[in-house]
């Protein structure tokens, strides 16, 4: 049965065709795609490719969907398209820690793998993400981890997959960076076809410590950024910019045996008195800048203590280092007790741009300038997501529309690694959904997108950001790209908005 949190009930005419409304994980009334005309629960890889044979012999556009990971109206095109879900295809198999790999399925998520991989010994590096996605399409977006030292794109991890084509045939992919049918498969988009299988790196389990400390901006601003985040197995920072401070979250792998604590991180888990209380005083803030001020406040007293709780009794641990196992510290998921933001209308949209590390302090110094030139008008900016704005990093990797692919055309270093601008913002449940001083964050994306050689993240951007940006993209990975592209999908079976804007359909 579909999920009312994906298929919206209502239904509307795009042109001649009938279509319903495909969500993004936020539920109804946040459209992914438009005009789906059918959505199958795959059974198996083999099922995928029936369906997928079986839809573009009627002349159909078709998408994959995993768990989700998708925050605007660019997953699918806006021609008739039929969604074929991955939820249900997820074995995990020939796991093998001695050669140091394991095999899954399209719809594994990275929470499943980890609790796999955990009970064998294992873990699959710090290639992560979010719990709630999976591996396959974390790997089709070129997702990452905050790391400039280990392998941050889940990619990095992938030794070869299997990817359905638009004719239904299964074409297997080994790991090859010399290889254009690799490099365009690392960050497919989907445009290629449905991952289905991966071949994944697996390592002997670890535990995890991790540290934070409180830095006066200027210390980030005008420090050694490198000097920061090089060092961990992984680093970021969350910014404050109404405080002016920056969180410094640090971790590192250690024994087995150098602590019995079992830590586990929770990011989105929330009471549903804490979520009542943070929608009344941010749909306020849409009006009344004083309470987006006071609401930063609160986040940044929050987020001093650590956001993890100790696994074997569930309680809040309250200083820091925290130690636990390799998944449950990086990433977690959900505490037992409570349910993720999102459940409680707590929603946002969002801004993700990837920089150059050799651009990244004058790229934060000019994101400062755009606060502090509505401060001179007495509008002061805040951050008005629960941990801040999020500064990631990601260890270069080679692939054509990945966001850490090096030697592009546009002659600048990205071989250092990549800076992340992650910026959610709270979306007020009131009137026109706007929020306070709506024009700032469409003022912040154009300056960047244009003065900077940025890449967008690609699940995590309006199609607007989308057009803006494609002057940023290397034309010559393009055209490889497409070229790989028009052998597994001559026809555009594989369509999206994003493949159109970036000119794959020309």
């Amino acid at each position: 049965m579909l999920s009312l949190r994906q298929l919206s009930l209502a239904s509307f005419a795009i042109g001649q065709s009938l279509g319903l409304v495909w969500n993004t994980y936020d539920g109804e009334g946040f459209p992914a795609c438009y005009n789906v005309t059918e959505v199958h629960n795959a059974t198996s890889v083999d099922n995928i490719a029936e369906l997928v044979k079986d839809a573009a012999s009627r002349g159909l556009r078709v998408r994959a969907a995993g768990k989700g990971h998708m925050w605007y109206d660019t997953q699918c095109s806006d021609e008739p398209t039929v969604i074929i879900r991955t939820e249900n295809v997820n074995r995990i198999w020939d796991f093998d820690l001695e050669a140091g790999t394991v095999m899954v399925e399209a719809g594994v998520t990275f929470f499943q793998l980890a609790d796999y991989l955990h009970v064998r010994g294992a873990n699959m590096g710090t290639g992560l993400v979010n719990w709630n996605i999976s591996i396959a399409g974390s790997v089709a977006m070129g997702a990452h981890r905050s790391s400039l030292r280990e392998n941050s794109a889940v990619v990095g991890g992938v030794h070869a997959m299997d990817i359905v084509d638009a004719s239904g045939e299964i074409r297997h992919i080994e790991r090859d960076e010399d290889d254009d049918e690799w490099l365009a498969a690392s960050t497919s988009l989907g445009l290629l076809g449905v991952v289905s299988r991966l071949k994944m790196s697996i390592y002997p389990d670890t535990k995890i410590w991790a540290m934070q400390e409180t830095l006066d901006e200027k210390d980030v601003l005008d420090g050694d950024i490198d000097a920061l985040i090089g060092p961990y197995a992984t680093a970021n920072f969350w910014w404050w910019p109404y405080k002016r401070k920056f969180r410094w979250r640090y971790y590192e792998n250690v024994p087995l045996n150098e602590s019995d604590q079992e830590g586990f991180q929770s990011t989105f888990s929330v009471t549903p008195v804490e979520a009542i209380a943070a929608r009344t005083l941010m749909d306020s803030g849409k009006y009344l800048p004083s309470s987006n001020w006071l609401m930063e406040e609160i986040f940044f007293g929050q987020w001093s203590n650590p956001n993890f709780r100790e696994k074997t009794t569930n309680e809040p641990i309250e200083k820091w280092p925290v130690y636990g196992y390799h998944y449950d510290v990086l990433i977690g998921g959900l505490y037992p007790d409570q349910r993720p933001v999102w459940d409680y209308d707590l929603r946002g949209y969002t801004l993700e741009l990837a920089f150059p590390m050799t651009r990244a302090n004058e790229m934060l110094k000019r994101v400062r300038q755009l606060f502090d030139a509505e401060a001179k008008k007495l509008i002061f900016m805040t951050s008005t997501y629960r941990s801040g704005i999020n500064i990631k990093f990601g260890k270069p990797h080679k692939d054509f529309l990945g966001q850490v692919t090096y030697g592009t055309s546009d002659g600048e270093d990205w071989s250092k690694g990549t800076i992340m601008f992650d910026f959610p913002t709270y979306r007020p449940t009131a009137g026109d959904h706007k929020r306070y001083n709506e024009q700032f964050y469409i003022n912040l994306a154009n300056k960047l997108v244009d003065e900077f050689p940025c890449r967008p993240h690609w699940t995590k951007n309006t199609r607007d950001v989308f057009k803006r940006a494609v002057k940023n993209l290397d034309k010559n990975n393009l055209a490889r790209f497409k070229a790989i592209k028009d052998q597994y999908d001559p026809n555009g079976v594989f369509r999206s908005v994003v493949g159109e804007i970036i000119g794959l359909y020309d």
